[in-house]
């Protein structure tokens, strides 16, 4: 049996993030496994801070309670098959003044309509939500196959008019970008999103920043597709 979350439409595009509170069980396991892992620099993305494998069984696991749900509420073909991609543990751990251009602003993981991303807030306290923004100049929420290109162009005309984005974190509506929505930082909290939204994590400068998993940011992200 699946755990059943509520299916929150965002946006003007009115786009289905499942939100699934309570997932408590699973909270406890995966701490354990991130204090036991390895956390480095993620040379792959431009994630802002340290992550660490996570073990592929969990991974599964949480996979395999939740994901029956998105056929329906993305209207997924059933011909497509869940693909699991990666998993990691993450930690937010560059200050504001060591990001570059690109950590500065909201960005999209792919164009893919099918790629999603799977978000489980692991620590308790108070710590940063996940924002999701506007692209003002073109209207945007989501970056499909189609709108990559004007997209790119458009941010891209933006820089060179208006100039480089602050140096800080993005944590709300700037020139450029609107915040729209977000999912606030909750223990026990599950989120999962298309992949081609543009999303930010709203980084607290004074307690997010924190190499440590027993006190930082520390979220599970587990990154999937249907083919």
């Amino acid at each position: 049996m699946s755990e059943v979350g509520s299916g929150r439409r965002i946006g003007t595009e009115r786009t289905p993030v499942l939100v699934i509170d309570g997932f408590t069980p699973w909270t406890e396991p995966l701490r354990r496994n991130a204090r036991a892992g390895s956390f480095a620099e993620d040379g792959a993305t431009l994630y802002p801070g340290l992550r660490a494998k996570m073990p592929r069984e969990p991974a599964l696991a949480v996979l395999e309670r939740v994901y029956r749900q998105l056929y329906g509420l993305y209207r997924i073909p059933s011909s497509l098959r869940l693909k699991p991609l990666q998993a990691y543990f993450s930690l937010v751990t560059r200050s504001p003044a060591e990001l570059d251009t690109l950590q500065r602003i909201p960005h999209f993981d792919t164009s893919s309509p099918f790629f999603f991303a799977l978000l489980l807030y692991l620590n308790p306290g108070s710590h940063g939500a996940t924002g999701f923004f506007r692209h003002k100049p073109t209207g945007y929420e989501r970056i499909g196959d189609d709108r990559v290109d004007s997209y790119l162009v458009s941010a891209s005309e933006y820089m060179q008019s208006a100039g480089a984005p602050a140096q800080q974190y993005c944590t709300g509506t700037t020139g450029q970008y609107e915040l729209y929505h977000r999912v606030e930082y909750l223990q026990h909290r599950l989120a999962i999103y298309p992949g081609n939204l543009l999303h930010s994590i709203l980084v607290d400068s004074e307690r997010d920043i924190c190499a440590d998993p027993t006190r930082g940011r520390l979220t599970a992200n587990i990154f999937f597709e249907f083919r």
